[in-house]
């Protein structure tokens, strides 16, 4: 859930100096701080967010460069932070906003790179051409192979797995990927698959927390390319037709569908593009829940504290005995 990149700093919120673009929601008391690089929301820590949280509000309204939907508000501070504001926000549209930069910026830096390796490739192919005296043609494609394999078979991320294995996957190795359910009909499995030359694939099946942490790293390299403004919205009207993040990922894994050549289903990679942004969002929306469940627990450890000091406090103020009377009358009432 949480991003490794510098978030930045800012000098407008005095109670929250952390990142440049901030997200919060009064009525829950919530409050993130927004990567400018991979656009990924990051909770903040419960004990740090009620004071922030308020400044953001009276921040937001004294901002005069803001533009606001029924839902969510966008302000822009002369001081270099921008405060995005959520109020009770319908899915589709918190969804699409929370995400379509994101997507949308993977799209234009992969279309990016791909503009400049194909121009660096035909230059080189076009040099070698002149030089050695053959066609055009076989010199570019040479290059641009050599270029498609480097890029389909180098490592994109590293699973550290249960029993202690730190696995490398590759763009190719991705495509092997499966999302089932387990005999039980709850708990969610993943399959990833190691290709290696002249050996037989190596294929290891995940299960509940480790499955789901390692789709959650997964997902991101498979969706690399991003998506459209309508995919996005694709995406989201898919999680919201399921009523909730979790109920879509257990109805994809138990869909039988998207199949490989030997008809085995739950392909990742056989999925459309919307699917596999779908399930990237759900994934990153139940990490969140589960550390909002982190929250509770906490809540409840400072209720139980509270509760123990009220008590003492209480029985400070009332005369001997009354305990005694409160006990004995409870019982008999």
């Amino acid at each position: 859930m949480f991003c490794k990149n510098p978030l930045g700093s800012n000098d407008v919120v005095e109670e929250f100096p952390v990142g440049r673009r901030l997200a919060f929601d009064a009525a829950k008391g919530r409050l993130w701080v927004v990567c400018r690089s991979c656009e990924r929301w990051n909770l903040t820590p419960l004990e740090e967010r009620w004071e922030a949280v308020e400044d953001c509000e009276r921040i937001f309204r004294d901002t005069r460069l803001r533009a606001s939907t029924e839902n969510i508000g966008l302000a822009r501070h002369p001081g270099g932070l921008t405060l995005v504001r959520v109020g009770k926000p319908l899915r589709p549209e918190f969804a699409a906003w929370r995400y379509g930069d994101q997507f949308g910026r993977r799209r234009r830096k992969a279309g990016f790179h791909l503009a400049v390796g194909a121009f660096a490739f035909g230059t080189l192919g076009a040099v070698g051409s002149l030089a050695a005296g053959i066609t055009v043609v076989v010199a570019i494609n040479t290059p641009l192979q050599l270029w498609n394999l480097w890029r389909n078979t180098r490592t994109l991320i590293q699973l550290n797995l249960e029993d202690g294995r730190r696995v490398g996957l590759s763009r190719r190795d991705l495509w092997n990927t499966r999302l089932r359910l387990a005999d039980d009909g709850d708990t969610l499995r993943l399959q990833i698959g190691k290709n290696h030359i002249g050996r037989p694939r190596e294929t290891t099946w995940l299960e509940g927390d480790g499955a789901a942490l390692a789709a959650s790293a997964v997902l991101p390299a498979m969706n690399s390319l991003g998506g459209k403004k309508k995919t996005v919205r694709d995406a989201v009207s898919q999680i919201v037709a399921a009523g909730h993040p979790d109920e879509f990922i257990a109805e994809l894994a138990n869909a039988d569908d998207f199949k490989s050549g030997i008809g085995k289903p739950g392909m990742v990679a056989r999925m459309p593009t919307s699917t596999r942004l779908a399930l990237e969002m759900a994934l990153h929306e139940e990490q969140e829940r589960r550390a909002l469940e982190g929250e509770f627990w906490i809540l409840e450890q400072m209720w139980r504290e509270a509760e123990e000091i009220a008590a003492i406090s209480d029985s400070l103020l009332l005369p001997p005995g009354t305990d005694a009377f409160f006990e004995r009358h409870s019982r008999d009432g």
